[in-house]
């Protein structure tokens, strides 16, 4: 008898987690798939661990959800430890992100360590209340704001409005990864993104 990885048994406890969540807002599959901007068939495969899910979709699904990244993630609010670890990114399955937590949860401002894969298939562009911080780690990193692409280099950051329509995007082959910071705020209608295909390069 075998046993699955620990990065499989995390998808398969994010996938019920989401699933708990979106029961939980009492939302049908559609409805939720909706206010993301992503497909019922797509929602149901990261629901049943089939995928897994970039930054950018967990963060709309927070919101959707009136959650945080961190309780999706399955983090404690009572575990407030103001140092976190440092280790490896586990790499997301199906070409997703990778990403880790770099600060305490249950906090208005969140910290990520984010790995972004080239070549990802769901570029889009989000528009959202709060504020975002991000800085470049390693690699190449193409950020979209509004109708302007800045292209930033390791040690290069960039502290951004959300609600400016935005989207970020490996720029590099190998991928790119950053530290991430943002403010968790709610977004009552939910319309948390500007199209679902790809932005053009």
């Amino acid at each position: 008898m075998t046993t699955s990885p620990p990065d499989d048994q995390e998808v398969v406890g994010l996938a019920a987690r989401l699933r708990e969540h979106r029961l939980g807002s009492r939302l049908t599959l559609e409805a939720a798939a909706a206010r993301v901007g992503l497909s019922p068939a797509y929602l149901s495969r990261l629901e049943t661990g089939r995928r897994q899910p970039s930054l950018p979709v967990l963060l709309g699904l927070a919101r959707a959800y009136g959650s945080s990244v961190s309780g999706l993630l399955g983090e404690t609010p009572d575990d407030l430890d103001p140092v976190v670890r440092g280790g490896a990114i586990e790499p997301g399955r199906a070409g997703g992100w990778g990403y880790r937590r770099a600060g305490a949860p249950g906090r208005a401002m969140q910290a990520l360590r984010v790995q972004v894969p080239p070549s990802v298939q769901d570029e889009v562009v989000r528009v959202h209340p709060g504020e975002e911080w991000l800085y470049v780690v390693r690699g190449r990193l193409r950020l979209t704001l509004g109708e302007r692409v800045h292209l930033l280099a390791e040690g290069d950051s960039a502290h951004f409005d959300s609600l400016t329509p935005h989207c970020i995007a490996a720029d590099s082959a190998d991928g790119v990864e950053l530290l991430f910071l943002h403010t968790l705020l709610q977004s009552p209608g939910g319309e948390l993104c500007l199209g679902g295909g790809p932005v053009p390069h």
